[in-house]
């Protein structure tokens, strides 16, 4: 499942990413990327982004890290994060 990027009060799309991964951690890491490159373009709103992820079958411990560069980011533009978990 992609990252899913929305206005939340227009319910526009904005942005689709990290097609048919479903790693928690490659999500959050290319989340981040985007953030970086196109939070200036955006205005102060109320986003939403929804990470759909399974879990990893040999979990046991560590995982995504959410940056405080990208908590920032979020805050400012208004973000708010959906973790969406599905079965395998």
């Amino acid at each position: 499942m992609p990252v899913n990027i929305y206005n939340n009060e227009t319910h526009e799309q904005l942005d689709c990413i990290c097609d048919n991964d479903w790693n928690l951690t490659s999500q959050i890491e290319e989340l981040a990327i985007w953030l970086k490159a196109n939070s200036e373009e955006l205005k102060d709103s109320n986003y939403l982004a929804d990470i759909g992820f399974v879990v990893r079958k040999d979990a046991s411990g560590g995982g995504a890290v959410l940056s405080v560069e990208s908590i920032r980011i979020m805050s400012k533009i208004g973000m708010e994060l959906f973790l969406s978990e599905y079965r395998d």
